[in-house]
């Protein structure tokens, strides 16, 4: 049984490992997979037709406990307690939930101190008691004691009215005052791990294309000072078609991977000639996890010739290798009437939209089969690339973009990357 500390309004967790609110969901998996003979029987829920519009839960069913992210930015909001009696749970190092000690209204009173009268709930048969970033749910023992704790009741001090020895059925920890309105609050520095995560990834484009990627990037500056003294430090980046590889490494640091392409699938697409040459070298990529981007080198030249932006959706086969990325991509429309005029396509938007947008027949698309092994199947299903305008979409079954592969021809001239440097 897991003994873990409660701390309102930020984490739950032991000296080994801490659930925090505002971890990207990477984090929280990485800690579950790491005491995977501790933690068992973890639930992935999402909604496979409408990913956006239910938050995505990592259910711990043998502990009792559910962490709830944010489904558009992917950290934590809420952590709940729905199961008290598979855990022990302790506030300030004293218990208040264990095999010993039941969590009573007593105990609760007890271990947190006063607060706000609470609210029944008719409906749910449950009575809430809220502290600033953590909230209580009494169960009524009978459908006869329901009417005595309706709020009206001794001028609306419904919480003097709970009934003794009534216990907890489940507890909430959050950011702010209500449960209801609360949101994953900013990524805490702890978090960041020396690594550096994009906020935004905005696509630079010229008259053909796609040209670079700026980026606005957000990690955690130390001072001369102690780690107490850790600000979250934020700057922008550039990265363009053509630069070397020592350009990318200066502009965004070492990448997490390595990879090196053993065999260019795609070459079945190009033009004839091409298909029978076979490679002196391999492209290889750099992996930059938590940025979700993947940027393709050329092996001879060693300079950059795609840029390929992941979404991190769930249900598609790379799910939670990479964060989220937040890309905005500027879309020539040629539409009637609308010559010169752009739209923007995001990380949230459906191809059909950008199909409409585009206003022009998209050929037929390239059916991508992700496994592991020739002999695995994918259970996720097949995905769909469409070409267009220098970049290829790829789209998972439910509508939502999977990634997008940014290409062109390298830049003729080197950039003053000094200019860029702060």
């Amino acid at each position: 049984m897991l003994d873990l500390e409660v701390v309102p309004e930020r984490s739950l967790g032991n000296e080994q490992w801490e659930f925090t609110l505002g971890m990207p969901l990477a984090q929280a998996v990485a800690i579950l997979q790491k005491h995977c003979r501790i933690i068992k029987n973890v639930q992935v829920l999402y909604s496979e037709q409408s990913p956006l519009s239910h938050d995505l839960i990592l259910n711990l069913t043998q502990d009792g406990i559910k962490l709830l992210f944010d489904a558009f930015n992917q950290r934590l909001k809420v952590i709940e307690v729905y199961d008290l009696t598979k855990v022990k749970l302790k506030y300030c190092g004293v218990h208040f939930n264990s095999q010993a000690i039941a969590p009573t209204i007593e105990q609760i009173d007890q271990s947190f101190g006063a607060t706000h009268p609470g609210v029944y709930n008719s409906a749910e048969q449950l009575f809430h008691l809220n502290f600033r970033g953590l909230s209580f749910s009494f169960q009524l023992d009978s459908w006869t004691e329901a009417p005595k704790y309706e709020p009206n009741f001794a001028h609306g001090l419904a919480s003097l009215q709970i009934p003794h020895g009534a216990t907890v059925k489940r507890m909430y920890i959050y950011s702010g005052n209500s449960l209801q309105d609360t949101k994953a609050p900013v990524m805490p520095l702890s978090c960041f791990l020396g690594n550096v995560y994009a906020e935004s990834v905005d696509v630079l484009r010229d008259g053909t294309g796609p040209s670079g990627l700026r980026l606005r990037l957000l990690a955690a500056g130390c001072g001369p000072g102690l780690l107490a003294d850790a600000k979250m430090r934020v700057f922008e980046r550039s990265v363009y078609f053509g630069d070397s590889c020592q350009d990318v490494l200066s502009m965004l640091g070492s990448p997490h991977k390595v990879f090196y392409k053993s065999e260019d699938k795609m070459k079945i697409h190009s033009p004839s000639p091409h298909k029978q040459v076979p490679s002196k070298c391999n492209d290889y990529f750099f992996n930059y996890f938590t940025l979700g981007v993947d940027i393709l080198f050329d092996a001879n030249t060693h300079k950059v010739k795609k840029f390929v932006l992941h979404t991190n959706y769930p249900g598609h086969y790379n799910f939670n290798i990479y964060h989220r990325c937040e890309f905005k991509i500027p879309l020539a429309i040629k539409k009637e009437n609308a010559d010169g005029q752009t739209e923007t396509c995001t990380t949230y938007s459906k191809w059909d939209n950008i199909q409409e947008l585009l206003g022009h027949p998209v050929e037929k698309p390239v059916v991508l089969h992700r496994s592991s092994s020739p002999n695995n199947t994918n259970p996720f299903g097949s995905t769909f690339c469409f070409g267009l305008q220098r970049m290829i979409f790829e789209v998972m079954q439910n509508n939502h973009i999977a990634s997008v592969t940014l290409y062109g021809p390298p830049r003729p001239g080197a950039h003053l990357r000094t200019a860029e440097l702060p």
